[in-house]
């Protein structure tokens, strides 16, 4: 599309959609979104000259016109119950092609405290409430997509947790996304707010049906307040067709702790920015990170960690593997401000090519204006040992299934700290799945 066609055709979706919604949406919602509509139009999408871009090209997504998806209710229990993660307790919400589904999803009991809405719900009965939390931490410095989000922004959940209140079970919700015919995006939005001493797990797990080739673009907004606790997970497990972009945004209060579990098997072009920021001391934030990419698969992510104040602490540890002609990108960025004093902070990528065609570019980065800090980076792209491949080989294990059975313990290091079992052993199947040799089959050789 050209630059004047793709203005005319985003311009005329903003139009479409804000008819669509106009009948409850309340007055500064509709001149936030409309803003934040005009505000795309003027910048666009990134560009490979921008820094922040330059090993991402969104072109795929600008040479489609994708249109807003309409309600389609042909997903069933069926499916549903096939993507859950057994064992969690049936809390959950499920969208499809960004729209809730109440009739597929389970929420009662909810432990007094906790309140859990789909967003248009929200906007319709209680606007107010969602007002001072929407967009409270998002932000557009590093890509237009937030705003492109705000702009279009389909459904989404708001998950309030009072003061003092533990979610004992995990909330899942899951985001399928459908075959269709057309160009169709969606624009989740997730908003977790946890009072003072609150603690709650939430995983957002992305699927699709086969041939998908829709393009969600998902904006999630934590605020930790004091002493919170919050584990997030985003599992992006799309179409090789499908397109996706994240952003999450994480404020930190005092003595919060918040750990980040981000794990991407599928998509044809994913970008995720993870943007924290430690406005208070006492704040602890972990990051783990896995990525496997194949074919002309293309998964970018980039994370920012902000030490703004003395005696805050992160820990970021993110692997990737690439084989086919699979493309790899992880750029991480720690910003230790002046007068940051007593600040930990260490960071590692490493990355495994699998193929002489894939490629990784890895590109940590630690930006330090204060003097009393515990800082180190690091990042390492190689290949398998062939002398352990060569020792699995003389003990009759297939060479492939030895392959893998290496990736595995690669990818164990990222993998273990997940604390969810059902998780952990579904992220453990699926890479399996996605190697060309499985673990199970040296069983019995």
């Amino acid at each position: 599309m050209s630059a004047i066609s793709q203005e005319n055709h985003y311009t005329l979706q903003a139009e479409q959609l804000d008819d669509a919604l106009l009948p409850h949406l309340p007055q500064w919602l509709l001149e936030r979104r409309r803003a934040a509509a005009r505000r795309f139009v003027e910048t666009g999408f990134p560009d490979p000259r921008d820094e922040e871009w330059k090993y991402t090209n969104v072109r795929p997504l600008t040479n489609k016109a994708f249109a807003a998806a309409g309600r389609r209710d042909s997903l069933d229990a069926a499916t549903v119950a096939g993507h859950t993660h057994r064992g969690l307790g049936p809390i959950q919400l499920v969208f499809e092609d960004g729209h809730l589904r109440s009739d597929l999803s389970e929420l009662d009991p909810l432990p007094a405290g906790v309140q859990i809405h789909g967003l248009n719900s929200a906007i319709q009965k209680n606007p107010d409430q969602l007002e001072p939390h929407l967009d409270a931490v998002a932000h557009d410095w590093f890509s237009p997509f937030p705003t492109l989000n705000t702009a279009f922004l389909t459904d989404g959940v708001l998950i309030h947790l009072a003061r003092g209140v533990t979610l004992e079970r995990p909330l899942q919700l899951l985001l399928y996304g459908n075959a269709a015919s057309e160009a169709l995006w969606c624009h989740p939005r997730i908003l977790i707010i946890a009072e003072e001493q609150a603690a709650a797990t939430v995983i957002e797990h992305y699927v699709d049906a086969e041939g998908a080739r829709g393009f969600t673009n998902v904006v999630t907004e934590i605020v930790a307040h004091a002493g919170a606790q919050v584990q997030h997970y985003l599992l992006q497990d799309h179409s090789d067709t499908a397109y996706h972009v994240g952003n999450v945004f994480v404020r930190q209060h005092r003595d919060s702790v918040v750990t980040s579990h981000n794990v991407n098997m599928g998509g044809r072009l994913v970008r995720h920015d993870l943007n924290i920021d430690m406005i208070e001391p006492g704040s602890e934030v972990h990051l783990n990170g896995l990525f496997l990419v194949s074919g002309r698969q293309h998964v970018d992510t980039h994370t920012r960690v902000h030490h703004s104040v003395p005696h805050t602490r992160s820990r970021e540890e993110y692997r990737g593997i690439a084989q086919g002609h699979g493309r790899g990108v992880f750029k991480g960025r720690v910003l230790i401000q002046e007068g940051a004093q007593k600040t930990e902070a260490e960071q590692h990528s490493a990355n495994l090519l699998l193929s002489d065609k894939a490629e990784i570019d890895t590109k940590p980065e630690l930006e330090i204006y204060a003097d009393d800090v515990k800082a180190a980076h690091g990042a390492t792209v190689g290949q398998l040992d062939a002398e352990a491949l060569y020792y699995l080989a003389s003990r009759g294990i297939p060479r492939e299934t030895a392959r893998a059975m290496l990736v595995h313990a690669f990818a164990e290091q990222v993998l273990e700290r997940i604390a969810l079992e059902p998780v952990r052993e579904a992220m453990r199947d699926r890479l399996s799945q996605r190697l060309p040799g499985t673990i199970e089959d040296s069983i019995g050789q």
